[in-house]
């Protein structure tokens, strides 16, 4: 619900932190916490961010005339472990509550991969979609001036998430380096590989799954050469989680985007689909596939369930109609709180956000690295690193859920909390 003036406009959101994202990263937090006893000074003060900014700034149009007022985030969860480090998200569904829990499960994430960063995110209350590309450039300049005084290389470093990309990235490192008299590429990460971006940075989220999906293929006995995959969202995580399934042997059977969803039991043409895409930008349409829609696709029959789209898409209402072995999250918050439970009785086999997503903020760990080194890695580092640390993780998870009897989301949960309570125990209260 909104305010709205005395001309009926909606002018302030209400009850922005009443977000059903944040709710559900609170409420994991609180599970796993007090699985951990973790002490009850550090529970309260996780629960929420330790710093929030929120800035309302014009927006103008191409038609010169025509300014809109935007409302923009960054929110910052804690900055004990380091700086921060989190994405920046540019839709029309944004919020406070949202760019929060993001930042909170941030936190979790490079605790759980060793990074040295606390959580961060931001996000402008817009559609991509409808904006020009000068637009955009105009929106990204000025959202960065807004929060210029909360990012730097040594504070909070952005990078891309849902509706932004490299270029956002090269217009905010630009924007920043202004600002400061000298160019700054470590300001932010996901930026082109001729600004000091990473090689391998752009797949490495969906990499980075795939590397996970294999490990737990093992783990659970799923012959991947012999195996299925279903991948709901074809950006830029359920393309690549796509593309590297294929190519470790596994028939990708149905894919979807915003149109539609796709599906052919004896195997998707993806090159085909990617062209198809290049012509039209979306799935619909594409005749070598059944159209389904998303329920249908999420209940298809597979090994491998791939949610790579946005939050909240396995719940308590399908979750006993999944037909999968694994379900592997590449989106953030797929999977409700009811939903948790009723996968761990059915003995379906999770890699949860936290985890299997974890692949895009350590590619942008190393992209920082080489920037404050001034020494550009080769793919084959960057890709050998990557793995080396994804299934590292993935086997303290492991070990942490065999040996608490606890599924492996909660296990991911307490793996970094854990860590982080302890990093604030031993820096102690100032003053």
């Amino acid at each position: 619900m909104n305010i709205e003036n005395q001309y009926g406009e909606s002018v302030i959101p209400k009850a922005e932190w009443d977000s059903p994202m944040f709710n559900l990263a609170q409420q994991q937090f609180l599970g796993a916490a007090k699985l951990l006893g973790i002490d009850d000074n550090i529970r309260k003060r996780l629960l929420f961010p330790q710093r929030t900014q929120i800035a309302s700034f014009p927006c103008r149009k191409d038609k010169y005339s025509e300014v809109e007022t935007v409302f923009g985030y960054r929110v910052q969860h804690t900055l004990t472990m380091g700086p921060t480090k989190g994405g920046i998200r540019y839709h029309e569904d944004v919020n406070l509550g949202e760019v929060s829990a993001l930042a909170m499960w941030m936190t979790w994430k490079c605790a759980l991969m060793h990074l040295p960063f606390g959580g961060a995110k931001g996000g402008v209350r817009i559609d991509p979609k409808q904006m020009s590309r000068s637009e955009l450039q105009r929106l990204t300049r000025r959202y960065t001036i807004e929060f210029v005084n909360m990012i730097g290389p040594d504070k909070d470093i952005p990078a891309p998430d849902m509706g932004t990309n490299a270029q956002v990235m090269a217009w905010i490192m630009d924007t920043y380096s202004q600002q400061v008299g000298h160019s700054v590429p470590q300001v932010v990460t996901g930026k082109p590989v001729v600004l000091g971006g990473s090689q391998g940075r752009e797949q490495a989220t969906g990499r980075g799954l795939v590397y996970l999906i294999k490990d737990a293929a093992f783990h659970i006995g799923i012959d991947l050469k012999n195996a299925t995959a279903v991948i709901q969202g074809y950006g830029n995580v359920g393309k690549n989680t796509a593309l590297f399934l294929e190519q470790a042997g596994v028939k990708v059977i149905a894919i979807s985007d915003v149109s539609c969803g796709l599906y052919n039991e004896s195997g998707l043409a993806l090159s085909a689909i990617d062209d198809h895409l290049q012509e039209n930008s979306t799935l619909q349409g594409y005749a070598g596939a059944d159209q389904i829609s998303n329920n249908e696709l999420l209940e298809l029959e597979c090994d491998i369930l791939a949610p790579c789209a946005l939050q909240n898409q396995i719940t308590s209402q399908n979750a006993p109609y999944l037909k999968c072995k694994m379900l592997a999250e590449g989106a953030n918050g797929p999977t409700s709180l009811a939903a948790d439970k009723i996968l761990w009785e059915r003995k379906i086999f999770v890699l949860p956000d936290i985890l299997g997503n974890a692949g895009g903020v350590t590619a942008s760990y190393f992209e920082w690295v080489q920037n404050t080194q001034e020494y550009a890695w080769s793919l084959e580092e960057v890709n050998s690193r990557l793995h080396k640390i994804m299934v590292e993780a993935f086997q303290r998870t492991l070990i942490r859920s065999q040996r608490d009897n606890v599924d492996m989301r909660t296990a991911a949960l307490m793996e970094g909390i854990s860590r982080v309570a302890e990093a604030k125990l031993l820096r102690g209260v100032f003053p």
